[in-house]
This record gives C-alpha cells, structure tokens and sequence, in this order.
C-alpha cells in the first residue's frame, strides 16, 4: 500500500516540470522515515546508512526531537536576532560548555564556513592579513567563499574568478603548509577529519604541527567541524581526540538532527572580531532551530550515544577488517566513529545503485571511496544487517574485476 498521495513517477514529473535539475537524484521518492529506516511512496523500506547526508544524526523521527519541534512551532517558530532568543542562548550554553568559547548561529555548514572566513580576515585585518591555507580533498561549501576554501577544482569549473587569497596544501604535509605562510596569512582550515574526501584522517602529529605554525605565526587555526561534530565520531567533537584545540570551529548537518542549522564557535578572545553589522543571518539561531538543536544534544546524553559510537565502531572495523583479508579490492579501511570509508581499488559509485536494490542507502566519493554515515542510535541488529549487504555488493563487484 502506498504511503503518499504521489507515487514516485508522479513526483519525479511534477520536478521534471517546475524544479531546476542541478541534483543528480535516484528515480524515487522517500517519503516517511523511523530510526535508521525510510519508506518511498511505493511502500519499500531502505535501511539508510546515510540519512539525511549526515544531517539525521539520529535517523528519522527520533520521538524527543519530534516533540521538541511539534512543542516550539506551537509557541514560537521565528523572531529576529534584534531580540534575545532564550533557546539561542540555552544551546550556546550546551555546545559552548562541551567545547570552548561563544557561539554564532547561522543555517547550514557553508554559512558557518563564510562567518569564519569573515571573522579571520576581520582578527588580521590591523596587520593587512586576509591569506588563508586549506587543504587538498578538503570540502566546505558552495558558496563562494566556501568554494574558493575548497580545495578540489571540479568545484570550481565556470565559476572564476574565485575569490582572492586562498593557498592550498597537501594534508600531512607541514613542511609544505609552512612554506605558503607569509605576512598576509591569517588563518588556517581544516577538516579534522575530511568527510567528502574520503574520511581521510589527518595524522595527530599534523594537526598539533599546525598548532605550533598557528601560534609561532599569530594565525587562528579553523577546524571545520560540519560533518564530525556532535558526536559523529563517538567524542562530541573530533578536536576531542587530539591534544589540539582550534581557534574557531564550524558546525553544522547533525547539529539539529536533520533541522537546518549552523553554528561557528570561537575563543572568547577571538569573539569581538565579528562585531555588530560585519555579519548576520536572518533565520540562523531561530527559536525552532535551536530547540531542535537542544533536544539533539540531550538525547544524545541521555541515550549514551556517544559510548555508543564507539561500540559499534569497534564492531564495524572488526567486520570489514575479516572482510579485507578475502577481498583484495578493498584497498583501505578509514573509520572514526560512525565516519566510515571503505577506500576500493576500483569505481565505487556502482556500489550505490546495488546497495539500493537491495534496501541500503549509501553514499560514494572521491572515485573510490564507499562512504556510510549511520545514525548515531542505529542498533547494532541493523549495523549487521547493513553491513551484509554491503559485503554482498563489494564481492559482487569484485567479480566483475
């Protein structure tokens, strides 16, 4: 029985119509989610192993986020940020007690990418410094400067000029991140654990060696936390594993559970830099946002998520690493919670359309990474399950080698 009043190929000709196609979309239309499991308009059930593209960092319809929102909409949904917003500051106060600092909101990761890139240029501005070095693989964003931060030139086709005063590095490379730094760098950025890259995970000793050039230098160091933080890889944020804390640090997809919401945080000292009428967002810190976000946060407390991370992570590795052994076509294993890479030596994107046929939802990047980004509560009956189709499709491919 269906579920919608649409059938799939109904939508798809209503997008056909009336939506521009700057998504590659797969012909189906989801239309109910519960925990890790989302139905189509035709009744089929898919275990996602991606929702919401990291974004339902507690699957579908987690019933204290429900409430949260259900219960907020009743009362107040918007009011500009010319007011205080008790929910702004009562989810500051959650983030900004786990990390450090004080907290900017904004609506998505590419927005919290932009108030950093504004608040380091507006720190060195005295000094003439407005230079910045990212990395190779690294992702953050679309809009421009975003883009420009990122440091992949697929992205950049048609859209140059790209904005000035971006260097880019190669990751474990601090000789080389050394050499690009001169008197007009003022920051650093970096994906403590690079997600659109290929859950590539920088080697802890870089990270602290960027600490070192960033002091030494007088730069801030940003780590963009979009895709780690809150939780994603068993610590609240991925800073959390190293001795390394950053200047500044962006957050956004899971921070609301699946609501749209962005967040930059940044050292008390670092704070006045963004000053009144240098930056803004209409919506960013709403009052349905930041109770979605709130009731995120306590979930994830209260469930014992975190310890929960990393269980099933150790579980996973263990799984894959006794796969490996039999399937040369894996050619690396890269996990850090439920931040999980699957590094093959052929195309991975066919695992994608396989894995759907058979009821799992996955995600592949960088030519040949399988990469899954389950829910933070997803069970470990469903991580198995998962994780067999999952294997059923890599052999499948590797015989087709």
């Amino acid at each position: 029985m269906s579920i919608a009043n649409l059938n799939s190929q109904s939508t798809i000709d209503l997008f056909d119509q009336y939506v521009i196609p700057n998504y590659r979309r797969y012909p189906v239309s989801l239309v109910k989610g519960e925990g890790s499991r989302v139905w189509d308009a035709e009744g089929r059930s898919y275990l996602d192993l991606f929702p919401g593209w990291g974004c339902n960092i507690l699957g579908y319809s987690a019933p204290a986020l429900v409430k949260a929102i259900q219960d907020q909409a009743a009362t107040l949904i918007h009011v500009p940020n010319t007011w205080y917003i008790e929910q702004q500051g009562r989810f500051a106060e959650f983030l900004c007690s786990r990390s450090f600092g004080k907290a900017f909101f904004c609506n998505s990761g590419a927005e919290a990418n932009e108030a950093a890139i504004k608040l380091a240029r507006l720190h060195g501005s005295a000094e003439g410094r407005f230079r910045m070095i990212t990395f190779e693989k690294g992702f953050h964003g679309r809009t421009l400067g975003a883009l420009t931060a990122t440091a992949q030139p697929k992205y950049h086709e048609g859209l140059g000029p790209l904005m000035a005063g971006f260097r880019y590095a190669a990751m474990n490379d601090l000789e080389g991140v050394a050499s690009l730094i001169d008197d007009e760098t003022c920051a650093i950025m970096i994906e403590p654990i690079q997600g659109e890259g290929g859950v590539r995970i920088p080697e802890p000793e870089f990270l602290q060696g960027l600490r070192n050039l960033c002091d030494q230098h007088g730069l801030l160091l940003i780590f963009d936390e979009v895709q780690t933080g809150m939780g994603r890889t068993g610590e609240w944020f991925a800073y959390q594993h190293t001795t390394v804390q950053p200047d500044v640090m962006t957050l956004a997809k899971g921070l609301a559970g699946g609501v749209a919401c962005g967040a930059m945080i940044t050292r008390d000292e670092f704070a006045g830099d963004l000053r009144p009428g240098m930056h803004a967002s209409t919506f960013g810190g709403n009052s349905l946002a930041m109770a979605a976000g709130i009731a995120t946060g306590e979930t994830i407390e209260r469930e014992g998520l975190l310890q929960h991370v990393v269980d099933n992570a150790e579980f996973v590795r263990q799984q894959l690493e006794q796969v490996q052994q039999s399937l040369p076509i894996i050619k690396e294993l890269r996990i850090c919670g439920m931040m999980i890479g699957i590094d093959l030596t052929i195309p991975s994107a066919p695992a994608v359309g396989k894995a759907m046929e058979r009821g799992v939802l996955l995600n592949a990047t960088q030519d040949t990474v399988v990469r899954l980004l389950p829910a933070l509560n997803i069970t470990r009956e469903e991580l198995e399950q998962g994780l067999e189709i999952v294997v059923s499709v890599l052999e499948e491919m590797a015989e087709d080698v």
